[in-house]
């Protein structure tokens, strides 16, 4: 709730960032949606003003509100200093962290968050941004060795930082692959512990993750799909001439200064354009394995078999953004159904018993059973 002592509900730091910019836009169209709240108060947050000016402006003008510019708040903040951090973190009830990379942007603002009690979200899956400590998310954080530290964290049960949420295709701990865990789970009522996507494999790997310490872990493996022969020999090319460039320093050089001619046109320093952004969707299947609840695990075979799917539009600058503004939304408005300690959560962990997929489906990103049957 905004109050004197924390005028915003939201603040988007990083908001003149490439991804902050479409985070801004996101904030403002749930401002404007009828079954959303008017009275949401937020603010944009970076190290420049007239950038952050500009950001409101362009939104303004695309979403057609003049007067989006006079109705946010603006917050000079710099991850380099940390009394500013503070600041911005006692203004917000709940912080959207743009800034990256969280390997090394990440933890100060996490600290300021923590110190201040805040809330936190952001959309890190950058496997160096985060640490776990004693095999459990509900103590990691990004790399805070500090026992204290951690200690602290979970003590302040009033704090949710949620550290992973997002939907970059790329991240393994993404929403699109973490929430369906949690939503296969809910729909046949069952433990799973295999839990995989969809057929030609290119890269495989496997995690065990812990929704929940009272619950079977659960074994995930991530595939990913290509088009075919051609397609293949296309990626193996690219990853050798890649992995020839980056052993020099010349070729270190061209690669970061020349992006789009050595990626053969994939990657840029520009970043996609909106003609782009509209036509490209993702599609995630996901197939789960699991037991009944009276079925015993030990010495028995997995009895129940689920598939489903979740569809959305572009993953990294449109479902990316969505993910991240709805689960600020949910964290604001739908409090009794969080989990009752503070810390750090995934995805699944922390909103497993909220209505964010609802929220979701609303939204273009939409989750759907395919199959449930009984083996």
């Amino acid at each position: 709730m905004a109050t004197k002592q924390r005028p915003f509900h939201l603040v988007v730091f990083g908001a003149s960032g490439f991804t902050g910019q479409f985070v801004t836009e996101e904030v403002a169209r749930e401002q404007m949606d009828p079954e959303g709240s008017s009275r949401l108060a937020w603010a944009v947050a970076g190290r420049c003003r007239e950038k952050l000016q500009r950001v409101l402006e362009r939104a303004a003008e695309k979403l057609g509100r003049p007067t989006l510019p006079t109705e946010v708040g603006i917050i000079i903040c710099d991850i380099s200093n940390p009394a500013s951090l503070d600041e911005m973190a006692k203004q917000a009830t709940i912080v959207l962290n743009c800034v990256g990379p969280y390997r090394f942007y990440g933890e100060p603002v996490v600290k300021a968050c923590v110190e201040n009690g805040t809330s936190c979200i952001d959309i890190s899956g950058e496997p160096h941004g985060l640490c776990i400590h004693d095999g459990t998310w509900k103590s990691a954080i990004y790399g805070f060795g500090n026992q204290n530290q951690l200690k602290k964290l979970r003590e302040q049960s009033n704090l949710k930082p949620v550290p992973i949420v997002g939907t970059k295709l790329k991240r393994s701990l993404c929403v699109s692959c973490r929430w369906p865990v949690s939503y296969c789970r809910e729909l046949s009522s069952y433990s799973i512990p295999f839990m995989g996507a969809d057929v030609s494999v290119v890269k495989r790997t496997q995690r065990y993750l812990h929704e929940n310490l009272e619950q079977l872990p659960v074994q995930y493996a991530a595939y990913v799909t290509v088009g075919g022969f051609a397609s293949v020999m296309k990626l193996m090319f690219a990853g050798l001439f890649f992995l020839l460039f980056v052993k020099f320093g010349i070729g270190r050089q061209l690669l970061i200064k020349f992006p789009w001619l050595f990626s053969f046109g994939y990657f840029s320093k520009q970043g996609p354009t909106q003609k782009q952004l509209d036509g490209t969707s993702f599609t995630m299947t996901f197939f789960g394995q699991g037991y009944s609840h009276s079925t015993p695990t030990e010495n028995n075979k997995p009895n129940i078999r689920v598939c489903t799917q979740v569809k959305g539009p572009e993953a990294g600058y449109i479902a990316t953004p969505i993910a991240m503004v709805q689960a600020a939304m949910t964290l604001l408005n739908d409090a009794s159904n969080l989990p009752t300690v503070g810390g750090v959560f995934t995805p699944g962990a922390a909103f497993c018993r909220t209505k964010l997929i609802d929220r979701l489906n609303k939204r273009g990103i939409e989750f759907s059973v395919i199959s449930s049957s009984e083996v």
